[in-house]
């Protein structure tokens, strides 16, 4: 089997794995008039987030970053940008920046266009154009190497860590081995651990990038207790400890199982895409899913593996998901939402490096055009941008 996929080369020479108009508000005052452009028009994708308005110039500058790139995305094939006229985002520099990359590029202008309806009417005017203009575009053959594959693990138990993060591992050394690349995060989830990411960082536990991740653990837990409030009062979750995991400590142990083995390159900050970059990344994210999902895919990520025990069904619009369980129950219970049942793992059926392979070639299908269970369920409206400072 040639480490090989389909997708659609962009103009930058990255290949994406499905070819979307991604219709972007800049700011949440547009998600409404977003959507209704998005129901009329096929082939198009809505990044509706909270943000873009009446916060911290940094937090503006953030959410500016990552709608760029996730407009940059290789799954995304053109762009048009819904902006109100008022936004605190930069919605001029979102349309410089997304020309320069050699998509088809519009943008909206709600208020000068006088309104809601008007709005609707030319964006799905504008989205039409853009649709009919990449729909022709032929998949090509390409080399695994080309690939940027983001992992996570959400709705955790003790499963997670025994058998699907351990699948995940799997895939993520084979993948760095072959000249790809592969990101984690979950930055709340290294604690406890961190000393152990820290000591496979190139340049060891005393070099840049291993006190780069001791420095994102310290500022997560600062930023907890800056408020007053201890992290381990949310992490785990009610559903991690009904799961088994007694301690963020014990969740951290089974998190980091699902980066493998090889040498972490760097740290990403959130909003960072991964540009040529090689090799295994951490990404300085929080765990909960619209923001690490988000962040994930503005990395420039072409897909995800995500990990689940208890079953976390949700998806990103640009991104597939594919989802493999580690629970055998919650397989049977849940199987229309999961992609991969890695939980035959804990009854002995199969061995970790058998349900790697198999997940490897899932992949492979899905970068292909394959849809993964979320995609065809359209549960992929999960988007967010994860800020530093309060709405003001």
């Amino acid at each position: 089997m040639a480490d090989t996929f389909f997708g659609y080369r962009r103009p930058d020479g990255k290949f994406g794995a499905r070819n979307l108009v991604a219709v972007i508000p800049s700011v949440i005052c547009t998600n409404d008039i977003t959507q209704a452009i998005c129901r009329q028009v096929q082939g198009t994708i809505c990044y509706c987030h909270h943000q873009g308005c009446c916060q911290l110039p940094l937090d503006l500058r953030r959410v500016t970053d990552v709608l760029i790139n996730l407009g940059k995305s290789p799954n995304v094939g053109a762009a048009l940008i819904v902006s109100l006229g008022c936004e605190g985002t930069d919605h001029e520099r979102m349309l410089e920046e997304l020309r320069a990359t050699g998509k088809p590029v519009e943008i909206i202008r709600v208020q000068e266009l006088g309104g809601t309806s008007r709005a609707i009417q030319a964006g799905i005017d504008a989205a039409q154009r853009l649709a009919m203009a990449i729909s022709g575009m032929q998949r090509e053959e390409t080399d695994i190497s080309n690939l940027t594959m983001a992992i996570k693990c959400g709705g955790s138990d003790t499963t997670s860590g025994m058998a699907s993060n351990c699948v995940i591992g799997y895939v993520a050394d084979k993948l760095v081995d072959l000249g790809a690349t592969v990101v984690f995060g979950e930055t709340t989830e290294f604690l406890g651990g961190e000393h152990i990411l820290a000591r496979r960082a190139v340049g060891g536990e005393n070099g840049p990038v291993g006190q780069k991740i001791y420095e994102i653990v310290n500022a997560m837990e600062t930023r907890a207790k800056s408020i007053g409030e201890d992290m381990r009062g949310g992490q785990p979750t009610p559903g991690n400890i009904m799961g088994g995991l007694s301690s963020i400590e014990e969740k951290s142990l089974g998190a980091i199982v699902k980066s493998g083995h090889r040498p972490i390159q760097g740290v990403l900050d959130y909003t960072e895409s991964i540009g040529d970059k090689k090799g295994l990344w951490i990404k300085d994210a929080p765990g909960r899913e619209p923001e690490i999902l988000t962040g994930m895919a503005a990395t420039g990520a072409q897909c995800m593996m995500f990990s689940t025990g208890r079953g976390a069904p949700q998806g990103f619009p640009s991104m597939p998901v594919i989802k493999i369980c580690g629970n055998p129950v919650t397989y049977a219970r849940m199987e229309h939402d999961m992609d991969l049942n890695a939980g035959l793992i804990i009854k002995g059926e199969k061995s970790i490096e058998q349900v790697g392979e198999e997940a490897y070639a899932l992949m492979r299908h899905v970068l292909s055009g394959r849809m993964t269970s979320n995609e065809a369920l359209s549960y992929f409206g999960s988007v967010d941008i994860f800020c530093l400072g309060p709405v003001i």
